[in-house]
């Protein structure tokens, strides 16, 4: 961990942000809360593609620009608190199944979609072994709704490529084509999961910043003046990193699906076809449009 990623929290902060936050609420002692905002302010100091430019200043900035509140929910809930699982409950709950039936267009698929995402927020204990909840990952930046919309997408993601590789294995046991030798990973692939690579791939090459700027726009619906704010640049250079951005990705997956084979149209028709979340993360990759379509709602 680089040396800026240790910038000291001030004990006023943190009792401002305690405070503002209303974790005591939540079951969270000002201790246990300012060492969250201290491992949140090391992810994205880790996080920065210009980790020299963080001082003492930028990070008070960024931590009073974190959704206090619903980080000392989150937690909350990850430690257990009961009262804290009644607010999340009350909030989450029903825009949880709502948010489902978006991506799913299916009511059975949703529920089960939305219990299943449930269940791994809920931190329990089984035979002894703490099972530790998502919930604990999700670190204030964006809105709390926007990062379980992500949770979901991901999901929904693993096991449509899960169905995919099953539906795959028995279309060959039916041909008599079982435990065949796999060609190269890229070469094989149908279209649909050429694109999943090549999209995880352009994503991937990104710098932090680009990834963040992207996450922040289409996943957790800040406006680009926000994003501006939080990056201390004017709002028209962000409006300018969006659209290039989006240029830079398709151009990005395009080269990437030629070199797995395909021709400059097909890889065309594949983009136009397959609209689907493009994975993105703060650290790693996190989930946003490909298609340039508006985040889910």
């Amino acid at each position: 961990m680089p040396p800026s990623a240790n910038i000291p929290i001030a004990k006023e902060l943190a009792a401002e942000l305690y405070a503002a936050g209303q974790a005591s609420l939540y079951g969270l002692t000002p201790a246990t809360f300012s060492a969250i905002l201290q491992e949140v302010l090391a992810k994205a100091v880790q996080a920065s593609a210009s980790v020299e430019r963080w001082n003492t200043q930028r990070a008070q900035e960024f931590l009073r620009s974190l959704r206090t509140e619903e980080l000392a929910l989150a937690r909350g809930c990850a430690l257990g608190n009961e009262y804290a699982w009644e607010v999340f409950l009350t909030r989450f709950r029903e825009r949880l199944y709502t948010a489902a039936r978006q991506i799913t267009h299916e009511e059975s698929s949703a529920r089960d979609l939305a219990d299943s995402v449930y269940g791994d927020l809920f931190a329990s204990r089984v035979n002894g072994e703490v099972r530790v909840s998502k919930l604990s990952s999700y670190g204030g930046r964006g809105s709390l709704e926007g990062w379980l919309r992500t949770v979901l997408a991901q999901e929904w993601i693993n096991r449509y490529r899960k169905g995919k590789r099953n539906v795959s294995l028995e279309e060959e046991v039916e041909r008599g084509v079982q435990f065949a030798a796999q060609a190269p990973p890229d070469e094989a692939a149908p279209p649909a999961d050429k694109l999943s690579i090549a999209t995880d791939s352009a994503l991937s090459s990104l710098s932090a910043e680009d990834r963040y700027i992207l996450a922040s726009y289409f996943l957790d619906e800040r406006t680009l003046a926000e994003i501006a704010k939080s990056l201390k640049v004017h709002e028209s250079t962000i409006s300018r990193r969006v659209e290039k951005l989006g240029k830079t990705v398709r151009k990005l997956i395009m080269e990437r699906l030629e070199r797995a084979g395909m021709s400059q149209r097909q890889a065309e028709e594949a983009l136009q076809a397959d609209v689907r979340d493009l994975s993105i993360e703060l650290r790693s990759l996190k989930e946003a449009r490909a298609s340039g379509a508006p985040p889910l709602k």
